[in-house]
């Protein structure tokens, strides 16, 4: 869920994000090989953790300062955002070919699918309608340029918070690269 920009906002990024996720979720749901299923899933944890420390750094400030309720949505995001790191959590210590692991993929498939409903239909309309365009192109870039250095794995435990991710986030990420490397761990990244 890297790359190149160009003129793209934040919304068309993040909503790109959302596509790919799901469209993982559904190859998820399509294979019975539990080899397959454990890369598309850590494929996609990987996806969903840059994707959301992308959006707690950039995006979330932006929506406190510009959106009437905007403090209330992002509690609410964050909340939602805690709720996926204990389901990934989870499914990375699951086994793929367990029946729990379908169990899980449902829990996840749930939370995501009402988390994007909220922020397509009603927060990023709001975004697009009181943040000037040129600043919607730079979050975007801003929020690719996270996603690279982001954490690939669930940290349920570390603050969502704009100011750890910026301050300990890099730090965290560097030692989540390594470790996908020494173990094989496939995380979508080019």
């Amino acid at each position: 869920m890297t790359g190149s920009v160009t003129g793209r906002d934040v919304v068309d990024v993040l909503t790109t994000d959302h596509r790919e996720v799901t469209e993982l979720i559904g190859q998820i749901r399509a294979t019975t090989d539990p080899e397959r299923r454990r890369e598309f899933t850590d494929i996609a944890i990987s996806e969903l953790v840059r994707h959301s420390v992308a959006e707690e750094m950039y995006v979330y400030p932006a929506m406190k300062k510009h959106l009437a309720d905007g403090e209330k949505a992002v509690a609410h995001d964050i909340e939602e955002h805690q709720q996926l790191e204990r389901i990934m959590k989870e499914l990375e210590a699951a086994d793929s070919a367990g029946p729990g692991f379908v169990v899980l993929i449902g829990e996840l498939e749930s939370v995501l699918r009402d988390h994007v409903l909220d922020e397509e239909s009603e927060q990023f309309p709001e975004l697009r309608a009181a943040v000037p365009h040129d600043e919607l192109v730079e979050i975007a870039e801003k929020v690719e340029k996270a996603k690279k250095l982001a954490p690939t794995r669930p940290h349920p435990n570390a603050p969502n918070s704009e100011l750890f991710h910026k301050l300990v986030g890099p730090g965290v990420g560097m030692v989540d690269r390594l470790r996908d490397k020494l173990t094989g761990r496939p995380t979508g990244e080019n």
